[in-house]
């Protein structure tokens, strides 16, 4: 099972609280896509559960059309409410970057997935990305990326849960929460994100978003 199956029902709450200036990332990812993407592009949106990018991006461009990849069917029709009226231009798939059509697309989207696969997938992603795109295209990303040498990888952790923390989180559960994520999440440094957009075939990659404990990317085909 998907970790998100079963959870969808908190997570658009969740992403708003825990994400600084959500809706100004979707703007801003809106914003360098069309830069390039014309206005009648296709658009490939990698971890699409959810479709608050997909319903901001579309209703920010008219002519676009998307295509969206997740491996979790409840992420996926908690997509297909958010995204409402917009579906006609908007396809689903349910799976990972393989079940993606081939394209070619003009521009892709994979936002605040990376740090929930590990590296090894990471890369299969962004090469099957990087295959589906226009040369030149671009590719928007942001997800958790910090240090990992001491002390600031444990630094940046507390700050990441203790921003995201409803008030009404104990101590005991956010001691619990920075466990987990010490854990479970697939966490690299900027560098290492750098290096693995350069290995998938992307250039030209700049830094456009940074907010706590998350960094955002442009980077081309």
């Amino acid at each position: 099972m998907n970790k998100f199956d079963g959870r969808q029902m908190g997570y658009i709450a969740g992403v708003r609280r825990n994400v600084p200036g959500l809706d100004g990332l979707h703007r801003m990812t809106g914003l360098l896509l069309a830069e390039r993407v014309p206005a009648d592009g296709r658009v490939l949106v990698v971890g699409a559960g959810g479709g608050l990018e997909l319903k901001a991006l579309a209703e920010q461009q008219a002519g676009w059309s998307f295509d969206g990849v997740d491996p979790s069917p409840d992420m996926l029709a908690l997509a297909r409410e958010t995204i409402g009226s917009l579906a006609e231009r908007i396809t689903l798939h349910t799976g990972d970057i393989s079940v993606a059509p081939h394209g070619p697309f003009d521009g892709a989207v994979c936002l605040l997935v990376f740090h929930h696969i590990s590296p090894e997938d990471r890369k299969v992603t962004l090469r099957g990305i990087r295959q589906r795109l226009r040369r030149k295209s671009p590719l928007v990303l942001a997800h958790v990326s910090f240090p990992l040498t001491e002390p600031a990888y444990s630094s940046w952790i507390h700050r990441h849960i203790e921003f995201g923390a409803p008030v009404q989180m104990d101590a005991d559960r956010r001691n619990a929460a920075k466990t987990g994520m010490r854990e479970n999440a697939f966490i690299r440094s900027p560098e290492d994100e750098l290096g693995y957009l350069q290995d998938a075939g992307f250039t030209d990659t700049t830094q456009f978003y940074h907010a706590i404990s998350f960094r955002g990317w442009v980077a081309y085909a």
